[in-house]
Order: C-alpha cells, then sequence, then structure tokens
C-alpha cells in the first residue's frame, strides 16, 4: 500500500512484492482485502508492542503527549500514517475492512486506556472522567493530526501545542492542596450529578 495505494492494491501487485504466485493470496487469506485486514492487525499489534514499554514508562498526561509525538514522527517516516489513512478510507466504502481496521484501531486504544486509568487514578478528574471514551477521543485525536499534518504541519503543531497546554493544566489541579483539591472534587461531583 505504500507503494501502490489502495487502490493499486491487487493479488498481482501483493504476489509481485513477495515473489510468490498471485494464486497464493487466495489461497491463503480468501481475498485482497482479507490479506490487508490481516496485515493491519498484525502490523498494528507489532508496533503497539514496540512502544508499550515506553507507554508503560509514562508518568503524567504530558509525558504521553511526548510520547506521542515521538510515536507519530516514527509512523510518519516509516509511512504507517499513509497505510492508516488508506484503511480508513478503504473501509467507507468496503465493507470487509471497517471490523479488521477498528479492530487495529482498538489495539492502540486498549493500550491508551492502560495508560490513562493509571495517571488519572487519584486525580479529581478521575471522577467525571469517561476513560475508555477519553481514550477513544485520544486515539482519534492522534490520527486525525497524523493526516492533518500532511497538509498543514504548522496547524498539527499548534495542535499538538493546545493538548501540552491541557496537560499543564491538568498538572497544576493534580499538585494543589488538600483543601482546595477537595473543593475542587466537590465542584466537579456538582457540576456532573445528572439532574
Amino acid at each position: 500500500m505504500r507503494q501502490h495505494g489502495i487502490a493499486g492494491v491487487s493479488a498481482r501487485t501483493i504476489a509481485a512484492a513477495a515473489g510468490v504466485n498471485q494464486a497464493l493470496v487466495f489461497y491463503h487469506f480468501g481475498s485482497v482485502d482479507d490479506l490487508l485486514a490481516a496485515a493491519c492487525r498484525a502490523g498494528t499489534a507489532e508496533r503497539v508492542a514496540s512502544w508499550s514499554g515506553r507507554l508503560a514508562g509514562v508518568r503524567s498526561l504530558r509525558e504521553l503527549l511526548e510520547v506521542g509525538r515521538a510515536l507519530h514522527a516514527e509512523e510518519r517516516t516509516s509511512g504507517n500514517v499513509s497505510v492508516l489513512a488508506q484503511m480508513l478510507a478503504g473501509a467507507q466504502t468496503e465493507e470487509r475492512l471497517v471490523a479488521p481496521t477498528a479492530d487495529a484501531l482498538r489495539i492502540w486504544v486498549d493500550e491508551i486506556e492502560a495508560v490513562l486509568r493509571r495517571l488519572l487514578t487519584g486525580s479529581p478528574f478521575a471522577e467525571v472522567a469517561d476513560v475508555p471514551g477519553l481514550a477513544r477521543a485520544v486515539s482519534a485525536a492522534f490520527v486525525g493530526l497524523e493526516l492533518y499534518d500532511g497538509v498543514d504541519a504548522a496547524g498539527a503543531e499548534r495542535a499538538m501545542a493546545a493538548l501540552d497546554q491541557l496537560g499543564v493544566l491538568i498538572e497544576i489541579v493534580d499538585e494543589l492542596g488538600p483543601v482546595t483539591r477537595q473543593l475542587l472534587q466537590r465542584k466537579i461531583t456538582k457540576a456532573t450529578r445528572r439532574p
């Protein structure tokens, strides 16, 4: 997909790249879409595994953003951003790509959710935060920023800087004294109570 784009991927181009007979694509995977789905899942699992140690060491939301920046740079250099964009675009019209593309994204979401759960434990934001939803929002934001960066690098950098500012705000709140934290906690509880 990096070389030909999703529209140019066929059993013939895959077989030529692998140096095998194109019938093997259908024998092992059933279709080109099924092969792309398997490659997407396997590639994502491999990338998440390579970053999981670094994510496990993250101690703040700002550090998570730093890891996200490094990951973004590596994914762009390797061509993975382009592959993801093509899988997402292909999933809009090809039903067989929807589930595997969502599954691949879920691998990242699960990893980010674990980090967020750990980081938000004890924070006044823990009560109000829907951590699974937040993990999806973070993942979607990074996918969007990766795609946005391809057309407006300066705009993507400003968006990253804005996320960093939110991280600073959360750090400040987390460092407040116990009385102030209790007041904030009450305000959050009151604001999030459903009528």
